[in-house]
């Protein structure tokens, strides 16, 4: 299949543009590399199955190519990365998705929107199931990715209901692994970058706030298995393995075998108490169940960052 995909030079779009390359595709990479990063890719560049565009996607793009598949993964998703970028942010969720969403009706080609955990807002309900309609803070600060992507998700249903395309939504929970940027302010590369630094771990309140952090390896398989059934979804695809943000620091610290300390710093503004997926659809659907623990996936991680940071 030929596949266009919005952010594939990002962290996960990266991983995903390898996979699919493995299985006999050909991929053509949208990224503009404001978040996104040409080292993620630079092992493809003599691929003659990967093609790089640099484009903004909120920007029409006209694309001559039959296409098989556009896979929309563009966007900031870091808070760091989307407070610096708000405008860019809703931008893309919402005229990016509307581009995407026209050239896959331009090919009839079938439709992926990489959406997000953060649609739920700060949860009242835990495991947050799909059906779970979020609370969501409209005018608050992370409310330029929140409502961005709850945008990108109504148009793809418009589309899906108007125009036949055949969709795919996913809910993406917090994801880690090799390819994420030293300082794109996700909590996993904070502590790792801190601790084979010697700094502080920094956290925000008392670090008793929770999330479950899933391995970039077992998020890649769910996408590909996603992309096989017959079904729109939205599905949730992340692990039910929940910690406190204080845990994962005490973790991050006992694996590294750092004499970093952790300090304490006053809690964001609309900062989630509790993030964890509920899995139930994924898992019959998918007969897919995460399978890399939090300790092997800092394990497989921690190597990645200690060579960018030049041998800590």
């Amino acid at each position: 299949m030929r596949i266009l995909i919005t952010g594939g030079a990002g962290f996960i779009g990266s991983h995903l543009s390898r996979a699919l390359l493995r299985q006999g595709n050909e991929v053509i990479c949208v990224d503009n590399f404001i978040t996104g990063d040409k080292d993620n890719i630079n092992d493809l560049a003599d691929d003659p199955s990967f093609t790089l565009i640099e484009h903004d996607i909120s920007e029409p793009l006209k694309i001559s190519e039959k296409l098989d598949w556009v896979l929309h993964f563009a966007s900031p998703a870091s808070p760091k990365d989307y407070l610096k970028h708000p405008i860019k942010t809703l931008k893309v969720g919402t005229l990016g998705t509307h581009n995407c969403l026209g050239i896959s009706k331009f090919h009839n080609a079938k439709f992926f929107l990489a959406s997000t955990s953060e649609v739920y807002g700060d949860p009242m309900v835990s495991p947050q199931p799909e059906e779970y309609w979020g609370n969501v803070n409209p005018i608050g600060v992370r409310s330029c990715y929140d409502e961005a992507k709850r945008a990108a998700e109504a148009l793809t249903f418009a589309y899906r209901r108007e125009h036949n395309i055949d969709t795919k939504i996913i809910r993406i929970f917090n994801t880690y692994g090799p390819s994420m940027r030293l300082d794109d302010g996700r909590v996993v590369s904070n502590f790792i970058c801190q601790a084979l630094a010697g700094k502080d771990l920094t956290v925000f309140g008392k670090g008793d706030q929770t999330r479950s952090f899933c391995y970039i390896d077992d998020l890649v398989e769910g996408i590909l298995k996603f992309l096989r059934i017959d079904y729109p979804g939205p599905l949730n695809l992340g692990t039910e393995f929940e910690f406190t943000i204080l845990e994962l620091a005490k973790k991050v610290i006992e694996l590294i075998g750092s004499s970093s300390k952790i300090t304490f710093l006053p809690l964001p503004e609309d900062d989630p108490r509790q993030r964890r997926p509920d899995l139930s659809k994924a898992k019959k659907m998918l007969a897919w169940n995460p399978r890399i623990g939090l300790e092997e996936g800092l394990e497989r991680t921690t190597p990645y960052f200690r060579k960018k940071l030049g041998g800590f």
